[in-house]
């Protein structure tokens, strides 16, 4: 049954390939069903080898079960190097760094002036100076100038502060002005974008309220000389002596002078208010070292007519004006003390004080030591009427 079977099988195949295969030999008669078998299988062998034989001769590598996969072999890509060409940089060039005064917008009061600074950088190749200059290009001017050089030098990459000075106008509004440089051969440049500007708002004056106000003026003041009354005035000394210069110290005989001062105060109103009272003693010379005798003291004393009886032996308290070197003597002096005096005076003729050294009388060197006051002494009062 099986042989049948294969038979059958057989003779499909060498019928199908019997059309391809020209010239294949028929089996004979006396051959049997074996020798068919046979030869089909011959047949059919023949045929694979010319179809194995007619595909690609390309090797195939054998694949052991100890051989590693095959890697796949990298493909070298090749990059193309680009040959670049620098952009070359421009002579002049300019980038905006910050507004140093005046931002954007900023309020200034109409007719006001004042200071525009921008801060600049040079982006060029050429060096700044002074031939370049800020010109005015469009927009509001504000009393801005038409051109100004720069004040310096800036190199390449470094940065500079231009201002300008302008006035707000007398309107009120926003107000843009636009500016530009220029170089020594009249070639303007600005931002990569255009010109920089200078950007405002005028604003009316804000007025000040009217306040009322009670000036209150201090009283009017007279001012007096009480000139010194020459024929009452002179010195007394411990001995007795009554004589005509004003001289205190001592003698060199160790004999103690004080002298007595008369100022005449007639020219003063009845009533009024004394205010301030200051004394020049300038008009003086002196002999040895009379503050020697330490300090130069000044008490009220009415004496009237001067006798030997006004010398005051002692030291006495409560001195309206002290002088304790030729320097304080020299210079014109408040003296707060005597203004109580003065004014208790107010009404008579005459204010009259002694002066003396009362620390010591004499020091007893045999060495004359004195003060001798001129005639010019003042004693300047002021007062309220």
């Amino acid at each position: 049954m099986k042989k049948r079977f294969y038979l059958s099988v057989i003779a499909l195949l060498i019928g199908a390939m019997a059309c391809n295969l020209p010239g294949a030999a028929t089996p004979t008669p006396d051959s049997g069903p074996d020798a068919a078998f046979t030869f089909a299988a011959q047949t059919v062998e023949a045929e694979l080898t010319r179809v194995a034989l007619a595909q690609p001769t390309t090797p195939v590598p054998a694949i052991t079960e100890t051989a590693s996969p095959q890697q796949p072999t990298a493909t070298a890509l090749l990059t193309p190097v680009l040959s670049l060409t620098p952009t070359p940089i421009p002579c002049n060039a300019v980038s905006f760094v910050q507004d140093v005064t005046i931002p954007d917008g900023t309020s200034i009061v109409t007719g006001a002036a004042f200071t525009k600074t921008w801060r600049l950088r040079n982006t060029g190749s050429c060096t700044w100076n002074t031939s370049y200059s800020l010109v005015f290009d469009r927009g509001d001017k504000m009393s801005g100038p038409d051109a100004q050089p720069l004040l310096g030098s800036v190199a390449p990459g470094a940065t500079a502060d231009v201002s300008v000075s302008l006035t707000a106008p007398a309107s009120s509004g926003n107000y843009r002005g636009y500016w530009r440089l220029r170089d020594g051969a009249g070639v303007l440049f600005g931002l990569s974008t255009g010109s920089f500007w200078v950007d405002i708002k005028a604003v009316s004056p804000t007025p000040t309220p009217t306040a009322t106000i009670n000036v209150v003026l201090p009283p009017a003041v007279a001012l007096a000389n009480a000139p010194l009354v020459v024929s009452e005035s002179g010195s007394v000394r411990s001995d007795g002596s009554v004589l005509g210069p004003r001289n205190v110290g001592d003698t060199d005989a160790n004999v103690s002078s004080q002298a007595f001062l008369s100022f005449d105060i007639s020219g003063i109103p009845a009533g009024v208010t004394i205010v301030d009272v200051q004394l020049d003693f300038s008009n003086y010379d002196m002999l040895g070292s009379p503050f020697g005798l330490n300090c130069l003291r000044m008490y009220p004393q009415n004496y009237g007519t001067l006798d030997s009886g006004d010398y005051f032996a002692g030291s006495p308290l409560g001195a309206t004006a002290r002088w304790c070197n030729a320097g304080q003597l020299s210079t014109v002096s408040v003296a707060p003390d005597i203004k109580s005096t003065i004014q208790s005076l107010v009404g008579s003729s005459r204010a009259q004080f002694r002066a003396q050294f009362n620390d010591m009388a004499s020091n007893n060197n045999g060495v004359a030591d004195m003060v001798r006051l001129g005639v010019n002494i003042k004693l300047i009062i002021t007062y309220n009427p």
